[in-house]
């Protein structure tokens, strides 16, 4: 038995345990004798290392392949924990009185998206750091998706950041909830919901006496969890009267907390998660951002590697229009028509 790190893992290796993906999927069974093409697989998923069993390698030899298992983190991933640590720090200090040190969160924004070109929304795993907090990784995590969602919408580009802004300030209000609420594990009680849906009020009294800061990003603290149709919090506001900002950052927000594993649920797949916001979307969300939510991040290359619910892993070769969640693909050379059959769906995407 040997635990590897995948760059020393080599192909005829036997796994002498499964696999499995971030998302808790099994990519490989135990008992898998590792081909080529698997250690790319292994590679492209960023598997850190393998319990394997190779033919002459013996218990003294692990002396010798010990290493740093830990991979360099690319400039988005360093910049992300940046900002994620910058916010963490701030929000921390929000007592009253206290002043947004907004010069200095712009200024991590910035650097961040210096590198947004880096950025996928459905492939992009945030670095690895314990002392996260949810909903604070969740807030730079819609700050860069709002930004490319704002930037596909054509709204005019002074905007760009703008909406980036919103995304990472929408949740501050959190920093006024009681923290046995916030972090608590299971469901709500009544009176835990109804103090929890104050974080939108909360938010927008810290953010309106800042002055440097445009009404679209304030009113976003107040309106990310309204729904076009009347049916969200905490004004009810409908259609028009939702800020555009607010209605992006509600999508990228949904779209974050779904993906994102919680104590109580596990995450989401990305693919999953769009069919849902596209069914849910009808009369709540914007249509039109949806859409081009929806069909912006399904514009994959061929040989985007995906995870079916069967566990078999293929590549995309084909993506409908018509059907963007449900591509054709390619399992070996035999295609799988997803938009036909309806009990096959992707659990997991990510980069080849």
């Amino acid at each position: 038995m040997a635990v590897l790190p995948i760059s020393q893992v080599q192909t005829g290796d036997l796994l002498l345990r499964e696999v499995q993906t971030s998302f808790g999927n099994m990519l490989f069974p135990e008992g898998r004798t590792l081909s080529a093409r698997d250690l790319e697989i292994l590679q492209a998923y960023l598997i850190p290392d393998a319990d394997i069993k190779r033919a002459g390698l013996e218990q003294s030899d692990l002396l010798e392949v010990e290493e740093d298992k830990s991979m360099p983190l690319s400039s988005l991933h360093q910049n992300f924990l940046k900002m994620e640590r910058l916010l963490k720090h701030t929000f921390q200090m929000m007592g009253p009185g206290q002043k947004l040190p907004i010069f200095e969160i712009r200024g991590g924004l910035k650097d961040l998206l210096d590198h947004i070109d880096e950025y996928h929304v459905l492939t992009f795993v945030p670095p690895y750091d314990p002392a996260a907090e949810p909903w604070i990784r969740g807030s730079v995590l819609t700050a860069l998706t709002g930004y490319q969602l704002a930037k596909w919408m054509k709204l005019p580009e002074k905007d760009w950041v703008a909406v980036a802004l919103s995304g990472l300030l929408h949740d501050i209000g959190n920093t006024r909830i009681d923290s046995t609420i916030l972090r608590k594990p299971g469901r709500l009680t009544t009176d835990e919901l109804t103090e929890m849906r104050q974080h939108t009020v909360y938010g927008y009294k810290l953010l309106e006496g800042v002055t440097s800061l445009n009404q679209g990003i304030i009113l976003t603290a107040l309106q990310h969890h309204e729904r076009i149709d009347g049916s969200g919090y905490p004004m009810k506001a409908t259609g028009d009267k939702i800020h555009p900002y607010a209605k992006i950052i509600a999508i990228a927000d949904m779209y974050h907390a779904m993906t994102s594993a919680r104590a109580y649920r596990t995450a989401q797949s990305p693919y999953i998660v769009l069919e849902q916001l596209q069914k849910e979307a009808f009369g709540k969300l914007d249509p039109l951002m949806i859409q081009c939510f929806i069909e912006r991040n399904t514009q994959f290359y061929n040989g985007m590697l995906v995870q079916l619910n069967d566990n078999r892993v293929g590549e995309i070769v084909f993506t409908d229009r018509a059907n963007p969640t449900r591509p054709m693909v390619s399992i070996f050379g035999d295609i799988v028509n997803l938009a036909k059959d309806r009990n096959l769906f992707i659990t997991a995407v990510y980069s080849s």
